[in-house]
């Protein structure tokens, strides 16, 4: 690879032509795709989608665990004109059911006891359904091929749904160049190479997942996507499978170290990464142990703009709690209230500008303009920037360090979660008149959630509620009963209160 990333962005799906013919390109249960395979199997499913859907610039989405489908789509989906709506397959109903609406999804294809879970209506009669199984010996038994493509770099090519402090999921339109330079600057800064094996933990829904996938293969180095139920299911891949790229979020982290693991699992290990939330010290420490050789890269990121910043693994052991520089193609400007450049030391907020920064949120112009606003007058890339809300700081050798979040959003396990998701679903129950979920600090998840309730009292119908209709990544670890909510001077429920009284 070159020591300067390119910075010409190329169709997503050429990523599919850049590795060896003979050399492992994805590690699937029971088969192992060269990169020979790759291609022809891209070729074919992009063949496939083009003809079930004709329309350029639909939106095909996906609700399967990983593999062969979930792998492949983003770069075949990208080939066919198409837009890939990659959803987590641990969302429930009520989830799918926005996400295909909202989305205007012509086609959904997912795994037969997947699609058993969804009730008449959750998906409307323009959407095709198709399982999993069956699309993919549809796409096995097709001759057709699609050659690569040359679709303009800034057409859509991805919606990533993504949770807010406020309302349901929204999509983040990402298109074929933030995707394609994305990969390129990941894979250069981490310095993936052809014999590179990273194993994908991480859900492909999310935009750190996808990036798995994307800059390894820019790399032309192999993939071993993986559905964990245990740390122990990750230790013995890596030992299996030879794996020297490993990506995981903080809570991830604090099982893995807590194991032992065997020197074929940390003998390969080059690097570890991690985003989704700020490494503690004791962790970094941990990791640093039991990974000597290893190169640790703390990283933040928000979907918006896919990759925002990186920490040097040289500096990892001086600077522990810092998220470091701009990755490549990212400008980074901490702002004040003024619209200054902040100075040394001066807290302000995170602006990303640059080619990385998404084309907005699908179908919501409003909450596109609170977001995606023009870029500061002292960018150098001008346009339009991702105003971030987090509250950061730089010091004196420009390094960042996270301060919080101006929103309510709750980021627990790695997972970004709307609090009112959470309140619509207690309040659908019937069993509550008001409710607030929190967000509160938890050493393994980086924060827990609670949820504050006014009403009967029946926790145990509550949770059954709960169970039915988030997905257990949302589900509260505490449910507290109260018999009147604080309220704000505007009548609202005062959440700082709460905050305050939770956290102590």
């Amino acid at each position: 690879m070159n020591s300067v990333p390119d910075p010409k962005p190329r169709p997503l799906d050429h990523l599919a032509e850049l590795g060896r013919d003979d050399a492992p390109a994805l590690v699937l249960r029971g088969t192992v795709l060269s990169w020979k395979d790759l291609r022809t199997r891209v070729a074919r499913m992009a063949a496939w989608l083009a003809q079930r859907v004709p329309e350029k610039g639909a939106r095909v989405a996906t609700w399967a665990a990983k593999g062969e489908l979930t792998c492949l789509m983003p770069l075949a989906a990208a080939r066919a004109g198409l837009v890939h709506v990659p959803i987590n397959p641990l969302l429930k109903r009520a989830q799918i059911a926005h996400i295909v609406a909202d989305s205007e999804a012509t086609l959904l294809l997912a795994t037969a006891a997947r699609l058993q879970s969804l009730e008449e209506g959750d998906v409307p009669a323009s959407c095709e359904i198709i399982s999993e199984d069956v699309a993919l010996a549809a796409i096995a038994e097709g001759v057709d091929v699609l050659e690569p493509s040359d679709w303009n770099p800034e057409t859509l090519a991805a919606l990533l749904y993504t949770s807010g402090s406020t309302g349901r999921p929204k999509g983040v339109m990402l298109s074929h160049a933030n995707m394609w330079l994305g990969a390129v600057s990941v894979a250069h800064y981490l310095g993936l190479a052809e014999d590179d094996v990273t194993l994908a933990v991480l859900p492909l829904s999310f935009d750190y997942g996808q990036n798995q996938l994307l800059s390894t293969w820019y790399a032309g180095a192999c993939v071993v996507p993986l559905d964990y139920l245990t740390p122990r299911d990750v230790i013995k891949a890596c030992a299996r499978h030879g794996v020297t790229t490993l990506a995981a979020v903080p809570p991830l982290w604090v099982q893995l170290v807590e194991q032992d693991w065997p020197t074929d699992a940390v003998t390969p290990m080059r690097r570890l990464t991690n985003s989704g939330g700020a490494l503690t010290q004791d962790l970094v420490r941990a990791l640093r142990s039991k990974f000597p050789q290893a190169r640790l890269f703390p990283m933040y990121g928000l979907t918006e703009a896919f990759r925002s910043t990186y920490l040097d693994p040289s500096l990892v052991d001086t600077h522990p709690t810092s998220m470091g520089k701009a990755i490549p193609f990212a400008e980074i400007l901490v702002i004040s209230e003024n619209g200054d450049v902040t100075t040394s030391g001066e807290e302000g907020e995170l602006v990303h500008c640059g080619p990385l920064v998404a084309h907005g949120y699908w179908n919501d112009p409003q909450r596109t303009a609170e977001r995606f606003k023009p870029a500061p007058a002292a960018s150098h890339y001008g346009g339009t920037a991702v105003w971030s809300g987090d509250r950061v700081t730089r010091d004196e050798e420009g390094l960042l360090y996270f301060v919080g979040r101006r929103d309510a959003m709750i980021k627990s396990a790695g997972n970004r979660i709307s609090p009112q998701e959470i309140e619509e679903a207690a309040l659908a129950s019937g069993l509550v008149a008001e409710a607030a979920a929190l967000g509160v600090r938890d050493e393994r998840l980086g924060q827990a959630v609670h949820l504050v309730v006014r009403g009967t009292g029946d926790e145990e119908g509550l949770r059954a509620a709960l169970r039915r209709d988030l997905p257990n990544f949302m589900q509260p670890q505490v449910i507290h009963w109260v018999e009147a909510m604080p309220l704000n001077p505007n009548g609202k429920i005062d959440r700082a209160a709460l905050q305050a009284e939770l956290a102590a």
